[in-house]
C-alpha cells in the first residue's frame, strides 16, 4: 500500500515527484537545473535514486555536477551539453537513428544537448556539424548521413536557414532547433526563430530558441513510432 500511495507522485516538500510519469509518456521525469538551488537539486536526486529509472538533468553547470556527486558517484557529466546522466537500467536501441545537423561550431553545445537527450533515452545519433548556407557545400556532402536517419534535427543561429535548406532536401521530419549565436539583429535568437517559423520547406516543425533538450525528446519519440 505505501508503494501504491507514491505511484502518481511523491511530495517532498519543495518538489513533487513524478514517479508515474515514464508509465504515461515513456519516459521518466527530467530535472531542469537552472535556478534551482544545490541542496534542492541533490533532494530530488536522493528521491529519484528510491527508484529504478534513469535520470536527466539538464542546464546543469560544474558545481551542479560536484553537488551531484556527492550523492550519487555514478553520475555522468557531458560538458557541452551541460547535462548530467544517470544510467540505471539500459535501453533497447531501434535500429534507425537521428541525425543532429549544425549551421555552425558555435551551434555545438545547443546540439549536444539535443544529441545527448536522444542517446540517454535510447537513440543511436548521428552527428553532421558545421554545415550551415555560408558554405552549403559542406551539407551536401553529408546528405548520406543525414537523409539516412528516421528524423533530423538542424540547429542553426544567425539567421537560421539551416533547417529550410535541410527541410528542402529530405523526405523525414525536421526539428529546427534556433540558437542565440549571432550578431546584434539576430537579437538573441529571435531571427532565427522567426526566419525557421516561417520557413517555406514543409515537414520542419520549430522547437524554442536553444531548446536542444525538447528537440532531443521529440526526436526520440519520433524515432520509436
Amino acid at each position: 500500500m505505501a508503494a501504491l500511495k507514491e505511484l502518481p507522485y511523491k511530495d517532498i516538500g519543495i518538489a513533487k515527484i513524478d514517479h508515474h510519469r515514464e508509465l504515461r509518456n515513456g519516459y521518466p521525469e527530467v530535472i531542469y537545473c537552472e535556478g534551482k538551488q544545490l541542496e534542492h537539486i541533490q533532494y530530488i536526486i536522493e528521491e529519484m535514486l528510491k527508484k529504478s529509472n534513469n535520470i536527466l538533468a539538464t542546464r546543469a553547470n560544474p558545481e551542479v555536477y560536484e553537488a551531484v556527486k556527492e550523492v550519487c558517484e555514478t553520475a555522468v557529466y557531458h560538458k557541452l551539453a551541460r547535462i548530467i546522466t544517470i544510467e540505471r537500467k539500459k535501453i533497447q536501441l531501434p535500429k534507425t537513428y537521428i541525425s543532429v545537423v549544425t549551421g555552425g561550431t558555435s551551434d555545438i553545445p545547443v546540439a549536444e544537448e539535443a544529441a545527448v537527450t536522444a542517446e540517454f533515452l535510447g537513440n543511436r545519433v548521428e552527428r553532421v556539424y558545421d554545415v550551415g548556407v555560408a558554405g552549403i557545400h559542406r551539407l551536401f556532402g553529408n546528405l548520406e548521413r543525414i537523409t539516412g536517419a528516421r528524423v533530423i534535427i538542424a540547429v542553426a543561429g544567425m539567421e537560421g536557414a539551416l533547417a529550410s535548406v535541410v527541410g528542402g532536401l529530405v523526405d523525414k521530419p525536421v526539428l529546427a532547433v534556433p540558437t542565440s549565436i549571432g550578431y546584434g539583429a539576430s537579437f538573441n535568437g529571435l531571427s532565427a526563430l522567426l526566419c525557421m517559423l516561417n520557413s517555406c520547406a514543409s515537414g520542419v516543425s520549430v522547437m524554442n530558441i536553444d531548446n536542444g533538450f525538447g528537440a532531443g525528446y521529440m526526436a526520440s519519440m519520433i524515432n520509436k513510432l
